[in-house]
């Protein structure tokens, strides 16, 4: 993964991979736990995201997951039809922020109660 300056020429201040570990620290009732080489998170005990190496997949909802895998550096995950994968060859601020809002669309989806609909 090359770093690519946002139009104002400065470099994001944070990669995709550190978005997901700020939000896991940031939003209520997450787990982060290693499993082998890779990272899951997990709300109430349903893994919503992972990362391993540079692959980070998310589970979404499936129409998203569908419309989502037209984005650049996507592709299904092996996980399953509700899960996308995204392999960022650059850590733009455009990925940060794809990967940091599909951090909290999975968070929200994991969660037990009304305020994580």
């Amino acid at each position: 993964m090359t770093d690519e300056r946002d139009p104002n020429g400065e470099a994001p201040k944070e990669s995709p991979a550190d978005a997901m570990d700020r939000l896991a620290a940031e939003l209520d009732g997450v787990q982060r736990r290693q499993v082998g080489k890779a990272i899951e998170y997990a709300m109430a005990g349903v893994v919503f995201a992972a990362r391993d190496a540079d692959l980070l997949s998310f589970r979404l909802r499936v129409e998203v997951v569908s419309a989502a895998l037209g984005t650049a550096d996507t592709a299904p995950s092996t996980r399953g039809a509700d899960w996308i994968s995204l392999a960022p060859a650059t850590a733009d601020q455009f990925t940060v922020d794809r990967a940091a809002a599909w951090f909290e669309s999975a968070w929200r989806l994991a969660g037990p109660g009304p305020e994580h609909a």
